[in-house]
């Protein structure tokens, strides 16, 4: 398809921290988090308003006039009916219905190691931070994965937050602190398939690089169904 002058959003990687509050804001679906960056699934997605400008606290989104694909509407229309484009979960509810009590119960026993949890009151020193297998989650994922425990947990250090609800640089600042006095033997990062939730990965790729300690580690991605749908490695 030949190219037309028109407006389209632009995004600068150096300044997107990969939040990902830009994508339930584009109506189109034009905006994809792709290797921890906002990007433009393609041009014809793009209707060039900039909806999504307001959305983004670094500054990364603006609108230019270039040589791009003309919008296609039509396109749009197919896209979003073929793929499950993510949103802000406030804005998608959904209701999959009472889960009936089971007959009986199987004796569980807990897989956690450590106290407290929560990211925010973890103290770099503490001594179970040492050479540990570290599992940085966000909150919701303990509340929706059923085997969250027998799954995801068992022989890990967990650390919990909430990147959309916390303070980011906080978060930051305290990975920072984290992985400077401690070398993880082994660390994974699970989160919800929301948006909001792939600024947490992001952050600990920041700081890992920010102390000088860059290396690789695994993402889980949970459905709001509570399902592993995808294994990411991050490097």
């Amino acid at each position: 398809m030949a190219k037309v002058w028109r407006k389209i959003v632009e995004i600068d990687e150096e300044l997107c921290d990969g939040c990902g509050q830009c994508v339930p804001a584009c109506a189109e679906g034009a905006i994809r988090i792709i290797d921890g960056k906002a990007r433009l699934v393609a041009e014809k997605f793009c209707d060039g308003l900039g909806a999504c400008l307001g959305h983004c606290p670094k500054g990364a989104i603006r609108v230019i006039e270039k040589e791009a694909e003309p919008f296609d509407e039509e396109a749009v229309k197919e896209y979003l009916a073929k793929e499950r484009v993510p949103s802000c979960p406030g804005c998608q509810v959904e209701f999959f219905g009472v889960a009936q009590r089971p007959t009986a119960f199987s004796p569980r026993k807990s897989a956690l190691s450590n106290w407290p949890i929560q990211l925010k009151l973890i103290p770099p020193e503490a001594p179970f931070l040492k050479e540990a297998s570290l599992l940085v989650a966000a909150d919701c994922v303990g509340f929706s994965h059923p085997s969250f425990h027998e799954e995801l947990l068992p022989g890990k250090v967990l650390l919990v937050g909430c990147p959309k609800f916390d303070d980011p640089e906080g978060y930051f600042r305290k990975f920072c602190e984290i992985f400077e006095k401690n070398s993880p033997a082994e660390l994974t990062v699970a989160i919800m398939e929301v948006p909001c939730c792939r600024g947490l990965p992001m952050l600990v790729k920041k700081a890992l690089e920010e102390v000088g300690k860059k290396r690789p580690f695994k993402v889980w991605v949970v459905s709001t169904r509570g399902e592993i749908v995808n294994e990411e490695h991050w490097s």
